[in-house]
């Protein structure tokens, strides 16, 4: 054979290059042909297991009645889907957050109404009816400013000057669920609308549900302060007195005769049962001693609660080891007759003092220049005019009340350079700056005045 040319050599290396190639294309190809294969398998497995689920709940439908479109309100509440809708909207004197008090105690001049809307019900002046008997009403309301509505487990009040507390010991209106509670001074009921004075909601604030204020329900104080019944007067003196001692309650309220008659029920059977042993013929001189003796009971133990050392005996049984818990670590000072009611020290004694406010001589002059609410004046067409609020006396009172409680926040009073502070009362722009242990109104313009300058 004649022997091979270097040609024939290069042709052959280059063919034996290409064959190693296409093997290893080859075997990329059957792999990817295995992966398809295997994923092919897994999707149908996948169809399967979704077809034979489908095929179960369609059954199960079939077997079981559909269940209903909507829901009774009843079967909502028990699976706790909880619907609210507004009874009415706040019509206040503070139309921002800025500069609005955080309690209402704060600000008493601040006034609002709250008009009921037709949708709840169809006449809402009779859902009004008898509320002109009490003096403080109950607001619920929603914190409908709160904006992107994040809520922490510790915040830092105001009050505490940056110091963190849990939410649930503080009124913050950042929480889970953004419910306010207001306890307001009701002025007067005008047909569907309540008009109310010391709050601290702005204007549109959704109100859920109005509650009378009973102190001797509410107040822990009131409670110490009732007196015992005594056996020895009627019904109607006891009924007297109970009025008498509890204030800020109706002569009308049902609710004081049924707790007459319910004491009244309960003594009586205290001393028939205790008088169930004795004999038939000493039944009267028995009923009369027992009488006697548990109005003597009475009168020793409140006594005995008057003393000033029934705190400290008190505070002796809670710190014994029996009673003692072992989670309670915070010592409850007693404060007489408060014992029964206590708060939280920074709430009695907060380290942020209060403001003295001074307003200059232009602030005081742009004040004098507004007109109170429903009065009429010469210029009217000039001059400015309130809407709630009723003098310029109660305005300045009002403003008072903002800037000594201090309204900015932890950060603007201890890191923001900016001393200027801005907020709207009624129809009026307050200008202010704040100086050390101090506040002072600069100007005092009207709302439409501000918009235009601005």
């Amino acid at each position: 054979m004649a022997p091979v040319c270097d040609c024939c050599c290069e042709n052959i290396n280059k063919l034996q290059q290409q064959v190693s190639v296409m093997r290893k294309e080859m075997k990329n190809l059957r792999q990817m042909l295995d992966g398809a294969a295997r994923a092919h398998r897994k999707h149908l497995t996948s169809i399967q297991s979704a077809v034979s689920k489908v095929g179960v709940r369609e059954a199960e439908k079939d077997q079981t009645p559909p269940p209903p479109t909507s829901p009774s309100p009843q079967a909502a509440l028990e699976q706790g889907n909880i619907q609210t809708v507004p009874i009415g909207y706040i019509s206040s004197c503070f139309s921002v957050k800025n500069g609005t008090p955080r309690q209402p105690t704060i600000c008493g001049p601040s006034r609002a109404e709250l008009r009921i809307q037709q949708s709840v019900f169809n006449n809402p002046e009779h859902a009004l009816l008898g509320l002109e008997q009490y003096s403080h009403v109950w607001i619920i309301f929603l914190f409908h400013k709160n904006g992107h509505l994040s809520y922490k487990a510790k915040v830092k009040p105001p009050r505490l000057n940056g110091q963190r507390v849990g939410v649930y010991s503080t009124r913050s209106p950042h929480r889970p669920n953004a419910l306010g509670l207001t306890l307001a001074k009701l002025d007067k009921v005008v047909g569907d609308t309540v008009h109310l004075s010391d709050i601290d909601m702005i204007a549109g604030t959704p109100v859920l549900d109005i509650k009378p204020y009973i102190p001797a329900y509410d107040s822990p104080q009131t409670r110490t302060h009732m007196e015992p019944y005594d056996v020895n007067t009627d019904a109607s003196s006891v009924e007297e007195s109970n009025i008498s001692n509890v204030p800020n309650t109706s002569d009308t309220d049902p609710q004081s005769d049924l707790r007459a008659e319910r004491t009244d029920c309960d003594l009586e059977s205290q001393v028939s049962d205790d008088n169930c042993e004795a004999v038939v013929p000493s039944i009267a001189s028995a009923s009369v001693s027992a009488q006697f003796s548990l109005h003597r009971v009475l009168e020793e133990a409140k006594a005995y609660m008057s003393q000033d050392g029934f705190c400290q005996s008190e505070q002796q049984v809670s710190e014994s080891p029996v009673n003692k818990s072992s989670e309670s670590t915070v010592d409850r000072p007693c404060y007489g007759e408060e014992v029964y009611s206590t708060i939280a020290g920074w709430i009695r004694a907060p380290p942020v003092a209060s403001l003295e406010v001074r307003f200059t001589p232009r602030a005081e002059r742009e004040l004098a220049e507004f007109l109170p609410a429903h009065e009429s004046g010469p210029n009217e067409s000039v001059r400015p005019r309130f809407k709630f609020l009723r003098s310029s006396e109660e305005a300045a009172a009002a403003i008072r009340g903002v800037l000594s409680a201090d309204p900015r926040s932890v950060y603007r009073r201890t890191r923001c350079r900016d001393r200027l502070f801005f907020f709207t009362l009624d129809t009026a722009d307050i200008t202010c700056w704040f100086g050390q242990s101090f506040a002072e109104v600069l100007q005092v313009r009207p709302v439409e005045c501000q918009k235009e300058t601005q």
